[in-house]
């Protein structure tokens, strides 16, 4: 059973929208399942503008609404970046050597008591400070 929030990177999305695959995994099938899931156990799925923002690079904002719209909206909790986040994400991103963005999607999600769902290498930096899990660990 799961309990609690869920942070869903932008490549989980992706994954999810575009069903993406690699050669021999699933990853659109995965990510849609884990939301399925997320929904029927009736956890919260946050996001950010950060996403929103690295997902106006494939998509229209029509698009994305549609998107995020299969999550109920008692279930989708919409998050800003603070200040204080993003200068904590810079000197992160610098003493880690990881993108900033990447340092500010976890920052982001252990703010908000939330697992960060993401399948970037980069974050495993950071599992030892928070919870980071794959879809597929989920389901």
């Amino acid at each position: 059973m799961m309990t609690g929030k869920y942070y869903l990177d932008s490549c989980i999305w992706r994954d999810y929208i575009e069903n993406r695959s690699d050669r021999f995994r699933p990853l659109g099938d995965w990510a849609f399942a884990l939301i399925k899931k997320i929904i029927q156990e009736s956890c919260s799925i946050i996001y950010s503008n950060l996403v929103e923002e690295e997902l106006l690079s494939a998509f229209d904002e029509n698009q994305i609404i549609k998107i995020l719209s299969i999550v109920p909206d008692e279930l989708l909790i919409k998050v800003e970046v603070k200040e204080e986040q993003l200068k904590e994400a810079i000197k992160t991103g610098k003493r880690l050597n990881l993108p900033v963005k990447d340092a500010l999607h976890a920052i982001m999600a252990r703010d908000n008591h939330a697992i960060l769902i993401s399948r970037d290498k980069h974050f495993y930096e950071l599992s030892e400070q928070m919870t980071i899990k794959k879809p597929e660990d989920l389901i």
